[in-house]
C-alpha cells in the first residue's frame, strides 16, 4: 500500500536525522513521556507548537482546537487537562493564540459559518464584554486585539476548572501562561503575568 508517499519519505528522513544525532532518542521516547508543559493552542496549521517553541517530541503535551478555547463543557479538552495535570504532573499550562486568527475573525463577522458558529459564540461573548474598546479600532486591529482578549479569557477559564482548583488545593505547583504568536515574524509574546492560584471572581 502506497499512500501519501512524499509524507512517508519525509518521515523516514526525519527519523534518520534524529537517530543520527541521538541513537537512543526513540528508545528513550518509547519508554515514557515526561513533559513539563501542556499547550492549549489553535488548530491553525501555521502554528505548530513543538516547532515554534523549539521542543522535541515528548517535551510538550498538546491540545488544539478552533481558536484555542477552554470551554467548561468540553470533555475532550478537560480530559487532556486532567491527564496532563494529574498523571503527567506538568508544571506549566500555556494558552496560546495567534494574531489574525480565522476563528476570532469569524466570531465577529456578520456572515454565517454553519456549525462552527456555536463554538465561536464563546469568543463573541468576550467581544460583547469588551465592545466599547474594540469598536473604535479598524478591522484588522480589532481582530488582533480580540485575539489577545480571547487568550486572556481562556486562561481565566482554565483557572476556574475543577482540575486546576483541585491541583492547587493539594499544593501542586502549576502556572497558567497567556501567550500569543505572530505569524508575521514567528515570535511569541506574553500577554499577562502567569496565574498560579485560584481567585474567586465572586468574592
Amino acid at each position: 500500500m502506497n499512500t501519501l508517499p512524499e509524507l512517508i519519505q519525509n518521515n523516514r528522513q526525519w527519523s534518520a536525522e534524529i537517530t543520527a544525532e541521538n541513537p537512543d532518542f526513540f528508545k528513550n521516547l518509547a519508554e515514557a513521556q515526561t513533559p513539563k508543559y501542556l499547550w492549549i493552542g489553535c488548530a491553525d496549521s501555521r502554528v505548530p507548537a513543538n516547532q515554534i517553541t523549539g521542543l522535541l517530541p515528548g517535551e510538550l503535551f498538546v491540545h488544539r482546537n478552533i481558536a484555542n478555547l477552554v470551554v467548561h463543557s468540553d470533555l475532550n479538552m478537560l480530559s487532556v487537562l486532567q491527564y496532563a495535570v494529574d498523571a503527567l504532573k506538568v508544571e506549566h499550562v500555556i494558552v496560546c493564540g495567534h494574531y489574525g486568527c480565522g476563528g476570532v475573525r469569524a466570531a465577529i463577522s456578520s456572515q454565517p459559518n454553519g456549525l462552527v458558529d456555536n463554538w465561536l459564540r464563546h469568543i463573541e461573548d468576550t467581544a460583547v464584554v469588551n465592545w466599547d474598546d474594540l469598536k473604535v479600532l479598524d478591522d484588522e486591529a480589532r481582530v488582533d486585539r480580540l485575539c489577545e482578549l480571547n487568550v486572556v479569557q481562556q486562561a481565566k477559564n482554565l483557572s476556574r476548572t475543577t482540575v486546576l482548583q483541585e491541583a492547587w488545593a493539594r499544593g501542586q505547583k502549576l502556572h497558567i501562561h497567556s501567550w500569543i504568536y505572530s505569524l508575521r515574524d514567528g515570535h511569541l509574546h506574553t500577554l499577562q503575568e502567569s496565574i498560579d492560584a485560584y481567585s474567586d471572581p465572586l468574592k
